[in-house]
């Protein structure tokens, strides 16, 4: 559709942004604190918005303010028309690593955070002193509401294939399951039999907190099944329940691997097929071109390279004197 100069030349194109605030905050005071105006001119705004939409877009609700269906329906795509316009201009602008100051919020496992993480703080601490990094819990069942909302900048896990045309993904890197357990508890050395893996009750860490994970899908399989002890959904847990009684369990390879020299405990191969993991990164299209997000993406890109010949995490500390 061919744009209409004139007609968009009589709108106050900064509307947009206040009603991007509006439906964000569901308020117009704190909408009118978001983008820095005061408490008026937000309600100014607001009543000319309604004048030039036809519609209320925000009423009064015993919770606060309620958008109506019409502002629901404008909500992503005026967020996602922002987001273009703020990725043109900065598109050009010149980005230096070295002294740009910028938080991203980052979704991710624990597990990742603790293969990742600390590469990339050092990483940032060298190059990019300016950049901040706010990491949350990734929640795979909301992950695509923080998207688009704008709360989160990037998303790190196993993510199912498919996904919205206004998000993009990239594989970090590919990872195998082992077994991992303590084997003076189990009396068990490595590669374990498929009989001794089932002999000891397993922990599971499932991020969706059932008692049910990949392994069960293969045993089911063969006709078979396993006894759990622990279901958790901390990864940085799991070592640690590991080590304090004969339980097997079975993890990402470059984790496991990551844990078993500190703690003193064995892998094996997993005496079951699993099929390898994708750990992946998917942030929305918007960002696409944002210099500085392209340069984080690629910055994780190569740490996780670095993962593929994870050392043992070595925690070394000294004895309480007595």
């Amino acid at each position: 559709m061919a744009i209409d100069h004139v007609d968009l030349a009589g709108v106050d194109l900064n509307l947009l942004v206040a009603l991007d605030a509006l439906l964000t905050e569901r308020s117009v005071t704190r909408a009118a604190a978001r983008i820095g105006i005061g408490q008026s001119a937000m309600s100014s705004s607001l009543g000319r918005l309604r004048r030039l939409l036809g519609d209320e877009l925000l009423t009064r609700a015993p919770d606060g303010m309620r958008p109506t269906p019409r502002a629901l329906a404008l909500e992503e795509p005026v967020r996602a028309a922002l987001r273009q316009i703020q990725a043109l201009i900065r598109r050009d602008a010149h980005f230096d690593p070295a002294t740009e100051t910028r938080t991203f919020t980052i979704s991710l496992p624990d597990s990742t955070e603790v293969l990742l993480g600390p590469r990339l703080l050092a990483y940032l601490r060298a190059e990019a002193p300016g950049i901040r990094l706010l990491l949350r819990s990734v929640d795979h069942t909301r992950i695509v509401e923080e998207l688009d909302a704008d709360r989160v900048d990037l998303a790190i896990g196993l993510f199912e294939a498919g996904g919205q045309m206004h998000h993009k993904r990239r594989l970090l890197y590919r990872d195998s399951y082992v077994c991992l357990f303590d084997a003076g508890q189990v009396g068990l050395a490595p590669p374990i039999s498929l009989e001794d893996y089932l002999r000891f009750p397993h922990v599971l860490t499932s991020l969706r907190e059932t008692a049910h994970g990949v392994v069960d899908d293969a045993l089911a399989k063969l006709g078979l099944g396993r006894t759990l002890a622990v279901t958790t959904p901390r990864f940085l847990a799991v070592p640690f329940l590991v080590r304090a009684a004969p339980v097997v369990t079975t993890m990402h390879a470059r984790l496991a691997t990551y844990f078993a020299g500190a703690l003193g405990l064995t892998v094996s191969p997993v005496p079951v097929d699993l099929a390898p993991v994708a750990i992946s990164m998917t942030w929305h299209t918007s960002y696409d071109a944002d210099p500085a997000h392209r340069w984080l993406r690629q910055v994780l890109v190569r740490l996780a390279e670095e993962t593929q010949t994870v050392e043992p995490l070595d925690v070394s500390v000294g004895q309480p004197g007595g």
